[in-house]
C-alpha cells in the first residue's frame, strides 16, 4: 500500500489540474512528471517516491521483525509499478527501488545509482540507464554470492525489462528519445495557475520514448 501511493498523480492533479498518464509517455513516474511538468515537479515526485520505498523497507526494523529490509520494500517497489490507488498503472520503480536500497543495502544502492548515472552521461537514455542499473545489482548480487538478493535483484531485473518493453521497442526502431532530445519541450505544460481563466487543453496523444 505504501507503493501504491501516486505522488505523480497526486502531484499532477493538485498543483497542475492534469493527469500525467495523458502526457509525454504516459509513465507515472518521476522522469515523465519531469518532462511533462517540469524539474521541479520531477524532483517532488522523486522524493516522494524514494521515501516510501525507504519507510517500506525500514518497517521491518520499527516493528522488530526478522525479516530482509530488501524482501519488505520488494514489494513497495511492485505496489509502485502496480498501484491500487491509481488504476495499476504506475512507474518503472528506479526512485522506488533506490530508496529501498538506501536502507535495506548501502553498497547495492551505490552499485546500482553509479550505473545507472553513468549509463545516463554515456548514453543519454534513461530507459536504458534503469535496465542497466537493474542488470548491475543482479551482477552484484551474483558476485556476493548471496542466494536471496540474486533471486531478488533477478525478478526487478525481469520486472524492468517487462516495464520497459515499449522503450526497447523504441529502440529497435530508432524511435527512443535522448534526455537532450529538443522533442520532449513539445510535451511541458504550465502550472495551473499561470494559465488563461478558459484553458482547456485535451490530453494529446501520448509520444514516443521516456
Amino acid at each position: 500500500m505504501l507503493g501504491s501511493i501516486p505522488f505523480a498523480l497526486i502531484i499532477g492533479k493538485a498543483f497542475y489540474g492534469v493527469d500525467v498518464r495523458k502526457y509525454g509517455s504516459g509513465n507515472l513516474g518521476a522522469t515523465n512528471v519531469a518532462r511533462v511538468l517540469g524539474v521541479k515537479a520531477g524532483l517532488s515526485v522523486a522524493a516522494g517516491d524514494v521515501g516510501k520505498g525507504s519507510l517500506a523497507a525500514f518497517l521491518p526494523h520499527w516493528f522488530g521483525l526478522d525479516l530482509d529490509p530488501l524482501l519488505v520494500g520488494s514489494l513497495a517497489i511492485v505496489g509502485h509499478c502496480f498501484p491500487l490507488f491509481a488504476g495499476f498503472r504506475g512507474g518503472k520503480a528506479a526512485a522506488t527501488t533506490a530508496g529501498v536500497l538506501v536502507v535495506a543495502n548501502l553498497p547495492l544502492f551505490l552499485t546500482g545509482f553509479l550505473t545507472f548515472t553513468l549509463s545516463i552521461a554515456v548514453f543519454k537514455y534513461v530507459a536504458l540507464g534503469t535496465m542497466l542499473g537493474g542488470l548491475a545489482l543482479f551482477v552484484y548480487a551474483c558476485l556476493a554470492g548471496d542466494g536471496v538478493y540474486m533471486v531478488l535483484t533477478g525478478m526487478l531485473f525481469l520486472l524492468l525489462i517487462y516495464l520497459h518493453r515499449s522503450n526497447i521497442r523504441n529502440f529497435l526502431n530508432g524511435t527512443e528519445m535522448k534526455v537532450t532530445d529538443k522533442r520532449l519541450k513539445r510535451d511541458r505544460l504550465t502550472p495551473l495557475k499561470k494559465r488563461p481563466p478558459a484553458f482547456h487543453k485535451p490530453g494529446p496523444k501520448r509520444t514516443q520514448g521516456g
